[in-house]
């Protein structure tokens, strides 16, 4: 997994969370030949559903957002094909919400763990070998087997269960949508909504925006933000808690706090609405380069209509209409740099800090280079 961000492919062994470790989306493997996976649905993952043995050659699977880990034994990685489908008119399913930081960390302390866990295997064998001369080859031959079921299946399993022990003494690294109130949980998911428009839009998959840094920058704004509303749905909670039953002296008591704790809402939403420019012009942008792309198509067969013109009007007339072709697609062209030029200044202002300062500016797009038409 890349540092700091989601990675678009997920190793063959192993149990990953969703919105922590991989993004959902649909995902295939071109070898799943007698491997198995685990999708963990349901809140708190309490309904899995799987499929054992797979059939050799690709498979895919659909993780969804709503899904809360993914455990998969193949023999290749899963290589993300296409972001989750959402559904007409659904609302956005709240993902966990982690420190970018945290995945390299878990990846470290699994890492010096391998070692020790692959000793077992062979201590089981050591120990036959030792007990061969006395009680002989049979139980050398069992506590072979026994070690090669061990080897295949004991690492995988140690070490998925190291990264949950280590996952929840961590609690402070993340966010689960159970730390949000209701007003914390909606302005989560319009961070949330915007943060997957620009991830997943065309023309940041094809480098036009700069991918690498929006890659390091969305998930930092996103978990920033998150931890805001996540204290500010904690004072929420305290101050309806204080509140009741409503008392003359408490409540002038919880009025500067509450004065202050909408300053904060405030503030938080407009930095929400700078993320949301930065994704309404990404949007903007990917619908100009599917219509620069679709006039290039036209552009290609320029000389197919050159040539059925000549053949049956006089040749002059070929020209204007070529023109026009050649006049729109420059103005397209125009247009798309236009919007990501736009999308690129509303980078800018949604990296603005919670407070309204500038604080973790999102940096700047590479200009794009629009094929001649």
């Amino acid at each position: 997994m890349t540092s700091g961000a989601w990675s678009n492919s997920i190793p063959g062994i192993g149990t990953y969370f969703v919105g922590i470790d991989v993004a959902p989306g649909r995902y295939r493997c071109e070898d799943g030949k007698g491997g198995w996976w685990v999708r963990f649905t349901g809140p708190g993952g309490g309904e899995p559903v799987g499929s054992w043995p797979l059939p050799a050659g690709p498979t895919e699977i659909e993780i969804a957002p709503s899904d809360f880990a993914f455990e998969t034994h193949v023999g290749t990685y899963w290589h993300r094909i296409a972001p989750a489908q959402a559904e007409e008119g659904a609302v956005h399913e709240l993902r966990p919400v982690a420190d970018p930081g945290l995945r390299a960390e878990l990846d470290t302390i699994v890492a010096r763990r391998r070692p020790l866990v692959w000793l077992a295997p062979l201590t089981v064998l050591g120990i036959g070998v030792l007990g061969a001369p006395v009680l002989g080859w049979l139980w050398l031959l069992g506590l072979t087997m026994m070690a090669v079921l061990v080897a295949l299946g004991s690492p995988s399993v140690s070490l998925d269960l190291q990264r949950s022990r280590e996952l929840a003494r961590r609690r402070d690294r993340y966010l689960t949508p159970q730390d949000f109130d209701d007003d914390g949980r909606a302005l989560l998911a319009r961070v949330q909504t915007a943060v997957d428009t620009v991830r997943d839009s065309l023309v940041n998959r094809e480098g036009l925006l700069d991918s690498v840094d929006n890659a390091v920058t969305l998930p930092r704004q996103e978990w920033e933000i998150a931890q805001v509303l996540a204290r500010q749905s904690a004072l929420r909670t305290e101050q309806l808690e204080a509140a009741s039953p409503a008392v003359p002296e408490v409540e002038a008591v919880l009025r500067p706090f509450r004065e202050k704790l909408d300053l904060s809402v405030r503030a938080v939403t407009r930095r929400i609405d700078a993320l949301e420019r930065y994704a309404e012009r990404v949007r903007a942008a990917d619908e100009a380069l599917r219509a620069h792309r679709r006039l290039e198509a036209l552009a290609a067969r320029a000389d197919e209509y050159d040539d059925l013109l000549a053949d049956t009007v006089r040749d002059e007339l070929a020209l204007p209409a070529i023109e026009r072709l050649t006049e729109q697609s420059d103005e397209l062209v125009r247009t798309l740099r236009h919007r990501l030029a736009e999308a690129t200044e509303a980078g800018g202002e949604a990296g603005g800090g919670p407070d309204g300062e500038a604080g973790g500016e999102l940096p700047p797009s590479r200009p794009p280079t629009a094929p001649d038409a």
